[in-house]
């Protein structure tokens, strides 16, 4: 599996078809040797702290990348102008951004000016995949940080009640095909979601149905106690699976089993070639995990950026 990712990672590299410059694995060899290890130790550092900082780290780097590329952008603070992507109503439930606050500000301490924000989001990422018990990979490097945010183009990400062509159509525009959005999905198998997202699928579901009929009816009453028909409120949440700050493969057996949360889950068993992937990552733990990483690596190296930020939360 080893040596597949590696010439996986050498072509992707090789390949400037997606990419807005160049990246590499070993990008900070002579002017950073140590930010890996610097970073790293950041995020282990919160993680001892707060369990569920993999969750949010990973679904923070999802919604970066997502919106301008993988450029940091979702880490701006406003200015005083418009509202930036923090505001947009997708991004309201993101946090630990002090994690990526104290990776940077140690990574400057040592390399001042040298490595982005969007690289250290980027490693952040991976780190807290392993510390949640998931795969690790050489994570390609050289992001530059984006100038500008903008809460309004939040509404691009894909929302937890799409169907699967609108996710097809929300992934293909940011070069990534069904195997990527099956394989990327997996990372649903950490954190919690809110009743907000999921709501839908319990009452009022369409003409014929108050319920979603692919959801699993004893899950569904399950549910309906903790997330009831007049609470719509964001507060309210439920573990996308049983074990979420463990980064396995049960999400897929959940979408098997019909016990899964979001309607843009589900509807990965809603056409045969994303169906036999569920089945395929819900019987192997390795064929997801190769899978993630490739797919992992291809997502965030969709750059953007003209500037290596000295503070996240604005721009130099």
């Amino acid at each position: 599996m080893a040596t597949g990712i590696a010439f996986f990672v050498a072509l992707l590299l090789w390949s400037t078809f997606r990419l807005g410059y160049a990246l590499s694995l070993n990008y900070y060899e002579q002017t950073c040797p140590d930010a890996e290890f610097i970073i790293s130790k950041a995020v282990k550092e919160a993680f001892m702290n707060d369990k569920t900082v993999p969750a949010a780290i990973l679904r923070m780097h999802f919604h970066d990348c997502f919106i301008r590329g993988c450029d940091a952008s979702v880490l701006l603070d406003t200015d005083g102008g418009g509202k930036v992507e923090k505001s947009g109503f997708p991004n309201l439930s993101l946090h630990a951004f002090y994690v990526i606050d104290n990776a940077k500000k140690a990574v400057e301490a040592a390399c001042p000016g040298v490595v982005s924000c969007a690289d250290v989001l980027a490693l952040a990422a991976r780190d807290a995949v392993v510390l949640a018990g998931g795969p690790t990979w050489d994570v390609p490097k050289g992001r530059q940080d984006g100038r500008t945010s903008v809460a309004s183009e939040t509404l691009q990400l894909p929302a937890p009640t799409f169907n699967l062509s609108q996710l097809q159509q929300s992934f293909a525009q940011r070069g990534l095909n069904l195997g990527d959005l099956v394989a990327l999905s997996g990372g649903h198998t950490l954190g919690v979601s809110h009743c907000s997202s999921f709501q839908n699928r319990l009452y009022n579901f369409d003409a014929t149905h108050d319920t979603d009929p692919s959801m699993n009816p004893a899950f569904a009453a399950s549910l309906k106690k903790v997330c009831p028909a007049h609470n719509n409120a964001q507060n309210g949440g439920v573990n996308m699976d049983p074990s979420p700050t463990s980064f396995d493969n049960t999400y897929y057996k959940l979408i098997v089993q019909r016990k899964c949360l979001l309607s843009s889950d589900q509807a990965l068993l809603t056409a045969p070639s994303t169906k036999s992937l569920v089945y395929k990552f819900a019987t192997s733990k390795e064929a997801f995990y190769e899978a993630f990483i490739k797919s992992m690596i291809k997502m965030s190296s969709l750059t953007g950026g003209q500037e290596v930020r000295k503070n996240c939360r604005k721009v130099n």
